[in-house]
């Protein structure tokens, strides 16, 4: 494990995390976790990242945020402590590697190390931002300056200007259609902030 990632963490835990942890490694559009399902082990990201989805009643998704190395998802630890199922959905954006961690260590490992307490809270804090952030987003931003904001999330998630993703998959996370997200990119062409490939869309980053 890449313990460089939990330089914060005690040595112990950082012991018992690689001895009850279990390494999982996922493929770009891989599930991890989809509504219904019971969560039984809390992820810790080491590389890569994992889009969290939000569906409705029909199936509709709306993209809600990224987790990116050292991250852990808030969701599941709510779905562990109150063995409760998920009800968002989380794929991988790109070839991901995670620690799994089973669910029972969560209150142990509260009361034996203060750093994991710390890791927790600040895991529930950052995304209630990415939640008030994505309710923003969705309740006062107009289509184009969404997706704009999306393509620049992908972009920064590796680092460089080009995002590889389909016309449809960005319609999916932005639950709209493919010919609105068509007519939008064409759009942010004319207004030069970015420029169509095949198969990528570059960001003309200043």
């Amino acid at each position: 494990m890449e313990t460089n990632l939990f330089h914060e963490f005690e040595p112990r835990l950082v012991e018992e995390i690689e001895k009850s942890g279990t390494l999982k490694k996922i493929e770009p559009g891989e599930e991890l976790m989809r509504p219904g399902m019971f969560v039984r082990s809390i992820p810790i990201i080491l590389s890569g990242s994992l889009k969290i989805m939000r569906q409705d009643e029909k199936g509709n998704e709306t993209f809600l945020y990224f987790l990116t190395k050292g991250d852990t998802c808030a969701m599941s630890l709510t779905c562990c402590t109150a063995n409760r199922p998920s009800n968002v959905r989380a794929v991988a954006e790109e070839p991901t590697e995670m620690m799994l961690v089973p669910v029972d260590k969560l209150d142990i490992w509260m009361t034996l190390y203060p750093s994991w307490k710390t890791f927790v809270f600040q895991a529930y804090q950052r995304r209630f931002e990415d939640m008030l952030e994505a309710v923003d987003s969705l309740a006062f931003r107009k289509m184009d300056e969404r997706l704009w904001r999306l393509l620049k999330k992908k972009a920064g998630l590796q680092e460089k200007r080009y995002v590889y993703a389909t016309h449809q998959e960005l319609a999916l996370e932005l639950n709209t259609s493919r010919e609105v997200v068509t007519r939008l990119l064409k759009k942010l062409e004319g207004m030069e902030r970015i420029k169509t490939h095949r198969n990528r869309i570059e960001l003309m980053l200043k």
